[in-house]
């Protein structure tokens, strides 16, 4: 084999004492290794538990950074894992690679090609593997492992680097924000994950961690199925409480009749059927959190009840007048306006004002466009394991249709929309299936989107208007009508509308509808 100049090595080495984001630290590294040893895929997955975890690819599908890989679904992984050093696999190895249907333009199972991984390890333990796959079956024969092994210890160091400036600058920033130093919380709760790499949903996880630590009482927001849930989760899981019960109730699903005893519990006799004393979800989630999902629906009665729980920490069970201390950190969620609700009379302002000491705004799915293949991924591989199938993935059709769709329903839609084109398709493959591919037509988002021109009629322009004029009277019309749909997010415009983003920008500007789209996180609106 040619040696590989040193000079090819000199960006990742140069890389070490950069200050970069640890995405584009990993993904150049990856593009360093691919330098040194061309191939037709990589991948540097990261150990979490029983799984391997992708945190960067080169020359696989989008969806793959949310797919999780289960050791003892993966042998392949697992035997890479398990060496010491690097592992060559054979042209014609029976063991089902974890990358089939993933690298594009190779729709099905990679049964003849070549494949290498190397494992890392971070003081003497191990953090992950490296993979490299091509499809010349003949294209590592003459690479001598010790290269890559060597090249594995340079992204070893890479990746320490990285998550020792990760730490540091994770400090510093907790410094900044409070006299205390925060540390992460050890437990992990299983269950399922915030997933995501876009700028809005970083965001938020920075705002979960900010927030976990302090006692402040969080009011979540945001559209049906973008997951509020299972933010309360990420608040409770990093806080002081991590080891304390977690109580959800869903404050919409209860009879009026009913919601103050679950709250705050009852004694017998209390009510007809009251036939034992039983404590409420105050009680069980003491020294914990209680999570009130929502929360808009309570009525005006039992919102003064909880007011007063949330003041003083003391409560009565229904039918008693013996008080009880609670210590009990509140989550709230709701997918209303509640300063809206406030002003109609519907749900009481001091109430609204404790809950939203600090708010927490769930972006939707539609602002989140580059998370979609992502989810994706991750709900084919959860399916997958359900439906005993060995294999699935997106082909290109499917990808375009999942990225031009509006997603009314969030992430929820996406996952129960996953679900359903992994039936269709292994309905359509035969019973048990080895690879699935699913396309646009096992989706079925012709019938499931949102009609993308339902728009209100539009006013004609006034008699004697000229072509120019009646055109943009027109175009201001239907601009703004689509404006106010997505809340003045120009992404979302621009999709519905199917023009780019900074055409829209410019023509609202010369329309005079700027001033309607919704500033970024720097206060300005992006062209």
């Amino acid at each position: 084999m040619t040696p590989i100049p040193l000079t090819t090595l000199l960006p990742l080495l140069d890389d070490l004492s950069r200050d970069l984001p640890q995405a584009e630290r990993y993904q150049r590294l990856l593009q360093t290794l691919h330098n040194c040893l061309p191939c037709d895929a990589l991948a540097l997955l990261r150990l979490d538990g029983q799984r391997l975890v992708p945190v960067a690819v080169l020359g696989l599908s989008a969806d793959t950074l949310g797919r999780r890989f289960p050791l003892d679904e993966h042998p392949r992984l697992q035997r890479i894992l398990g060496q010491q050093r690097a592992t060559r696999f054979a042209a014609d190895c029976d063991l089902p690679d974890p990358y089939d249907g993933l690298i594009p333009g190779n729709s099905g199972p990679l049964q003849v090609h070549d494949c290498l991984g190397c494992p890392l390890y971070i003081d003497d333990q191990p953090w992950g593997v490296l993979t490299l796959d091509s499809l010349d079956p003949a294209r590592f024969g003459r690479i001598d492992l010790a290269t890559l092994e060597a090249f594995g210890h340079l992204a070893a160091a890479t990746v320490k680097a990285s998550e020792r400036l990760q730490q540091l600058t994770h400090a510093a920033e907790q410094q900044r924000r409070s006299a205390e130093t925060w540390r992460r919380a050890a437990v992990q709760v299983p269950g399922p994950e915030l997933i995501g790499d876009s700028a809005a949903h970083q965001h938020l996880l920075g705002e979960i961690a900010l927030v976990a630590r302090s006692p402040l009482t969080v009011l979540i927001c945001g559209e049906t199925g973008t997951g509020k849930e299972l933010v309360a989760r990420a608040v409770h899981r990093q806080s002081a409480r991590h080891d304390k019960p977690l109580i959800s109730i869903n404050c919409a699903a209860l009879p009026e009749s009913l919601v103050e005893s679950e709250l705050f519990g009852h004694v017998r006799g209390a009510f007809s059927g009251a036939t034992t004393a039983r404590a409420g979800k105050f009680e069980l989630a003491d020294g914990g959190t209680l999570f009130l999902d929502e929360v808009g629906e309570l009525p005006l009665s039992i919102q003064a009840k909880l007011l007063r729980v949330l003041q003083s920490g003391q409560l009565q069970r229904l039918g008693s007048d013996r008080e009880h201390h609670v210590d009990v950190r509140i989550i709230a969620a709701t997918n209303r306006d509640l300063a809206k609700a406030v002003r109609d009379g519907r749900f009481r302002a001091d109430l609204y004002h404790r809950l939203s000491a600090y708010p927490l705004q769930v972006p939707p799915l539609r602002e989140r466009q580059h998370d979609i293949l992502l989810l994706a991924g991750y709900f084919i591989e959860q399916n997958r394991s359900r439906l005993q199938v060995r294999s699935a993935s997106l082909r290109d059709d499917a990808q375009q249709a999942l990225l031009a769709h509006d997603w009314p329903g969030n992430v929820r839609e996406l996952e129960h929309l996953v679900s359903r084109a992994l039936l269709r398709a292994r309905a359509r493959h035969g019973a048990t299936p080895a690879m699935l591919q699913l396309n646009a037509a096992d989706l079925g988002l012709s019938s499931d989107a949102r009609p993308a021109q339902a728009y209100p009629p539009l006013e004609l322009a006034p008699p004697g208007c000229g072509l120019r004029e009646a055109v943009d009277n027109y175009q201001r019309q239907l601009i703004e009508t689509l404006m106010k749909r997505h809340r003045g997010n120009l992404s979302a415009t621009a999709r519905a509308l199917q023009i780019d983003r900074g055409n829209l920008h410019r023509l609202a500007r010369r329309l005079g509808l700027a001033s309607q789209a919704r500033p970024d996180r720097q206060g300005k609106i992006p062209g």
